[in-house]
């Protein structure tokens, strides 16, 4: 018989020896810090996840200077990307006043906001004793942190217990890359996780570490808190847990590739009408991992490919049904994205590769061998190694693309345009023509009658304003997908994608570009 999370691994939790720093937010250069690949599972649907992608970069390390970096946008919705570097802590993290946020002294606090990245860089970014809360939100990303020992009660308290908590009305959540930690139970004074509740919907956890508490996390905070939902658990470890690995109180849930050990009381409780997705996962040293636990209202289950190491199973009686000893699927569950399913049997070292704050954001390609993210990547650059702008993998952003310049003889619109330009300048060859916005930011498009494969563009501004374009995002108009984001004309690159029409969006500039060419080429 396992004891309570509380009585064991005690000691599994050391203090980073990082200077509590005053804090200050410094203005970085304009790059995104999302992994490689981008955000992945349901937090892919409802429009897609891109986090603060194409606005402001910024470094803080405190508390404060975070909810100063959410203060100082000019709206709830103007995209940043904060990076974040040593211990948040109570001590440095106060309540910002402002119209674009919506802060609190005792959590990070990301309220009625929405486009924004918290990646940890450098040494590392740890929340200790401080949890993230996400209400009234959408599109976030949160990478590359440890939260650890957030209490609901005793000495200090933050964000009701939870490590990670969504409530009320939140949409589009990718959480990746990190470690979330407690020192015991409910008991100790500790909550869940990682938990979303109240209508909270479009949510992926990946490559993540969950352990040593006795609630791993749960979707929806009752049996009549349905509406939450549409929820991907995939490359996480579960380690030393009492329960909730996660509990789903109706919604749709789908768990693949991940490590569950010491699930100590049981693990994936479906509930409520739930339907649970269970693909390719390793359970290990285990007690009833899958099943309805604690309550007469059933959810089902949908199981393939599973590994059960030295996993026991109760007896089925009353408000206790367990999946096993040999798990059956109960319903089936369509998902809308695509995945590709390392083999359960690698899990475990593919998993620990991978998994958790620190590790390089490294992930898996479905081939049972970790991946480094692609330094080359546009859209990706390792956020604790900025780009070297003399790097020569880099494109050469005077050095044009070969082959054919698809934007000839295509169409194009975009948003309000300068008196005296034209759409149609930036597709028609001759560099002594332009278009610019009718102020410093906007978009313009390039559009085809039937699906063109695109995989890099150039953009080259008019003589005189060299330098003048900022940040932007590269759009598959089709589908609201951001291709690319960065700073700076030049050449971009990213996946070939078949589309009919494409935009280029400038979301910063030192003044009113002019755009003479928008040249596209195919992937």
């Amino acid at each position: 018989m396992r004891r309570p999370v509380a009585l064991r691994l005690q000691a599994a939790l050391g203090t980073l020896a990082l200077a509590a720093a005053a804090g200050v937010v410094l203005t970085m250069p304009e790059t995104a810090s999302a992994a490689a690949g981008g955000a992945t599972g349901y937090a892919t649907q409802n429009g897609g996840t891109t986090g603060g992608a194409g606005g402001q970069t910024v470094r803080a390390t405190t508390g404060t200077a975070i909810h100063e970096a959410l203060c100082g946008r000019a709206g709830s919705s103007t995209p940043i990307v904060i990076e974040v570097e040593g211990t948040i802590n109570h001590g440095n993290t106060s309540k910002v006043s402002g119209d674009s946020c919506n802060t609190a002294a005792d959590k990070i606090e990301l309220k009625q906001v929405s486009n924004i990245t918290i990646v940890g860089v450098g040494s590392g970014a740890v929340f200790d004793q401080l949890g993230i809360h996400i209400r009234e939100s959408s599109n976030i990303i949160i990478q590359n942190v440890t939260v650890r020992n957030v209490k609901k009660s005793g000495s200090p308290t933050s964000n009701g217990g939870d490590a990670i908590g969504m409530e009320s009305d939140v949409r589009n959540v990718w959480v990746d890359h990190s470690t979330l930690e407690a020192s015991g139970g409910e008991s100790e004074g500790y909550d869940g996780l990682f938990d979303m509740k109240d209508n909270t919907q479009y949510v992926t956890l990946s490559y993540s570490v969950l352990r040593n508490s006795g609630r791993g996390g749960l979707i929806g905070s009752s049996e009549s808190d349905r509406s939450n939902g549409y929820v991907t658990f995939h490359h996480n470890l579960y380690e030393n847990i009492d329960s909730r690995a996660p509990l789903l109180r109706g919604g749709t849930a789908h768990m693949y590739n991940n490590h569950y050990v010491s699930l100590n009381k049981s693990g994936i409780n479906s509930r409520a009408g739930a339907k649970a997705k269970v693909d390719n996962n390793y359970f290990e040293d285990s007690k009833d991992v899958l099943g309805t636990f604690y309550t007469d209202e059933a959810g089902t289950w949908q199981v393939s490919g599973n590994i059960y190491d030295n996993v026991t199973w109760s007896e089925r009686s009353g408000d206790n049904d367990p999946a096993g000893p040999d798990p059956q699927s109960t319903t089936t569950v369509s998902i809308p994205y695509s995945y590709t399913l390392d083999d359960a049997s690698c899990v475990p070292s593919v998993v620990s590769a991978t998994a958790g704050a620190n590790k390089g954001l490294k992930v898996s390609d479905g081939s049972c061998t970790p991946q480094s993210p692609d330094p080359t990547d546009p859209t990706d650059p390792d956020p604790t190694d900025p780009t070297d702008p003399t790097d020569p993998t880099d494109p050469d952003p005077t050095d044009p693309p070969s082959g054919t310049n698809l934007s000839i003889g295509a169409g194009s619109d975009g948003s309000s345009k300068a008196s005296g330009t034209s759409y149609g300048n930036v597709r028609d060859g001759d560099l002594g023509t332009y278009w610019s916005p009718a102020g410093t930011t906007g978009s313009v498009s390039v559009k085809w009658s039937s699906a063109q494969t695109v995989g890099k563009i150039n953009i080259r501004e008019a003589a005189g304003s060299e330098g003048t374009i900022g940040s932007y995002r590269v759009l598959n108009h089709d589908t609201g997908a951001v291709l690319a984001s960065g700073s700076g004309a030049g050449v971009i690159a990213f996946s070939p994608v078949s589309l009919e029409k494409i935009t280029f969006e400038i979301t910063g500039a030192s003044g009113t570009p002019k755009v003479a060419e928008f040249e596209t080429y195919g992937g």
